[in-house]
């Protein structure tokens, strides 16, 4: 009997063991085909799952990734806010919960020159924003965000030129009164949106629908990609081509994640996140008019402002670009250089 209890602890023992070793095999230490640990990056963006960044990541990012490293990395993509909204993922990669995000330019609280490419009425078209990010310019604006933020950025991508889209027609400076406008919670998307003359109500994006579809604000600035994939069209009537904004989004990756891969899984992923960003630029780019058809096609309403009207509205952002001088003493010079662009 003391024989048969030992050998059925004994075997009880095993078996725990076996059970944690394959726990472990199966969370901490998968494997790939050829029997190399294979490691996991998760990639947070707040994008559609239609649009043209999600669409990137899956036909490109994930693809060159996962063939090229010979199954030793594995891509998960979280659009749509899934891992939370701008902030929380962004936080999620600094602290490396999340390996990789796509956010917007949130980081430029902490940051100022990060927030240099959406100041107001900056670019000239795509062009122009392409060869100032993709150069020594786009260099010098994320500098500090290893040192500061501990995320290495990859690639610039485009959320676009931003819009408004409201309940109602804006043809003049005095249709911007009284507009409770949603922007993000971002200072100079703050006085821009005051200084056009609308009552700004800072929102992230993932509550945008809720709060036009209650009407608690009248309208909201994005690109129209976003005004399509996002369905605001469903609760809005028009748009407003205002330009008056460059959106740009960036690849990120947690530093201390980035540095634990070897040589070449870092070269394909630097590889996999251009081509992912250009090929996503494009797509933005050529989609600009299938998307104004879209819409115009479920009922909106646009209205180009003419010469006018752009005029004004760019007289009406220059108490902006003051305090950004007043506060920033590399500003002016660095707005220089990119309108020599």
């Amino acid at each position: 009997m003391k024989k048969r209890k030992m050998f059925g602890f004994a075997a009880s023992i095993t078996l725990a063991g076996a059970v944690l070793l394959a726990g472990c095999s199966s969370e901490g230490t998968k494997t790939s085909g050829s029997g190399v640990e294979k490691k996991t990056i998760k990639v947070a963006h707040y994008f559609a799952d239609n649009h043209p960044q999600n669409i990137a990541l899956k036909e490109k990012f994930k693809k060159i990734v996962e063939e090229e490293s010979n199954g030793e990395l594995e891509v998960q993509i979280y659009a749509n806010s899934t891992l939370g909204a701008e902030k929380e993922f962004y936080d999620g990669v600094r602290n490396g919960t999340i390996e990789m995000g796509i956010p917007g330019l949130i980081m430029q609280a902490d940051i100022p020159k990060m927030g240099v490419p959406e100041w107001p009425f900056l670019f000239r078209d795509f062009e122009h924003v392409k060869k100032v990010l993709n150069g020594p310019i786009g260099e010098e604006i994320t500098a500090e965000l290893e040192p500061k933020h501990g995320v290495t950025p990859l690639a610039w991508s485009a959320n676009g030129f931003r819009m408004v889209s409201s309940n109602r027609t804006i043809e003049s400076m005095e249709d911007f009164k009284g507009l409770r406008l949603r922007m993000p919670n971002i200072p100079n998307y703050i006085k821009l949106g005051e200084a056009l003359g609308t009552n700004v109500s800072p929102l992230p994006i993932s509550e945008i629908f809720t709060a036009l579809e209650q009407k608690v604000v009248d309208g909201q600035d994005n690109p129209i990609a976003t005004v399509r994939n996002s369905g605001f069209y469903e609760i809005q009537s028009d748009v407003l081509e205002s330009k008056h904004m460059f959106s740009p989004n960036i690849y990120i990756v947690n530093t201390k994640f980035f540095n634990s891969l070897t040589e070449e899984q870092q070269q394909i992923i630097k590889k996999a996140a251009k081509e992912a960003a250009a090929y996503e630029f494009d797509l933005l780019e050529k989609g600009y008019e299938e998307d104004k058809k879209f819409l115009q096609d479920n009922g909106i309403k646009f209205t180009t402002p003419d010469k006018s009207f752009s005029e004004d509205m760019l007289k009406a952002s220059q108490p902006v670009y003051d305090d950004i001088f007043a506060e920033n003493e590399w500003a002016e010079e660095l707005v220089e250089k990119i309108k020599a662009e």
